[in-house]
C-alpha cells in the first residue's frame, strides 16, 4: 500500500501538484487492495480529531504537517515526504493517531524540539528507517520519492522471503 501512495505522490509531483494533506484517511482502497491518493474535501467533516484550528480561522492536519508548514507556512514536495512518513506510521499502527499524547497546539514545538513518532512495537527497524528519515528536521534532507520508492521496493521483497 505504502508503494502505491509514493507512486500516487510522484505522479502528482511531476505535475506540479503539492497534496498537502497526505494521510491514511485520504487513501481509497478497493477491493483488489489498489491503493488510490485522494484529497476528500469533506474529510475534515467525518475526521475532526485530525483537524485543528490554530488561531487563523483555517482547520489544519497539524499532527502531520513538516515544521516549516507548521511555523512559516511554507508548503513543498518534501512537505508531503514527511506527512507521508506520518502515514506509514499509520499504516504500521493500524490507522492509530499520531502524537496522540501531544496537544496540537504544542506540536510545534514539540518537532522543533527534536521529538518525533516514537517507532511501533511491530514495526522492522528497516522501515521505521524510512519513517525517520522523512522526519528530517531540514526538506533537503529528507528522501526523494523515487528513493523512498526503492527503499519500500527492496524492504517488500526481503518480506517475501520469509512468506
Amino acid at each position: 500500500m505504502a508503494i502505491q501512495v509514493v507512486k500516487g505522490l510522484h505522479y502528482l509531483h511531476r505535475k506540479h501538484i503539492i497534496h498537502k494533506d497526505v494521510a491514511t484517511r485520504n487513501c481509497c482502497v478497493d477491493s483488489n487492495y489498489n491503493v488510490k491518493l485522494m484529497d476528500y474535501a469533506l474529510s475534515r467533516d467525518f475526521f475532526p480529531d485530525d483537524y485543528t484550528c490554530l488561531g487563523d480561522n483555517e482547520n489544519k492536519p497539524v499532527k502531520w504537517m513538516a515544521v516549516e508548514t507548521l511555523v512559516d507556512k511554507r508548503y513543498s514536495y518534501s512537505t508531503d515526504t514527511w506527512s507521508f512518513g506520518v502515514l506509514l506510521w499509520e499504516l504500521i499502527t493500524f490507522a492509530q493517531q499520531p502524537y496522540s499524547d501531544v496537544d496540537a497546539f504544542e506540536i510545534s514545538g514539540y518537532l522543533q524540539s527534536g521529538y518525533r513518532l516514537l517507532q511501533p512495537i511491530n514495526c522492522p527497524d528497516e522501515l521505521f528507517a524510512v519513517m525517520a528519515y522523512c522526519w528530517a528536521m531540514q526538506p533537503r534532507d529528507r528522501p526523494s520519492l523515487t528513493q523512498m520508492l526503492v527503499c519500500l521496493q527492496e524492504f517488500h521483497q526481503t518480506l517475501n522471503c520469509f512468506v
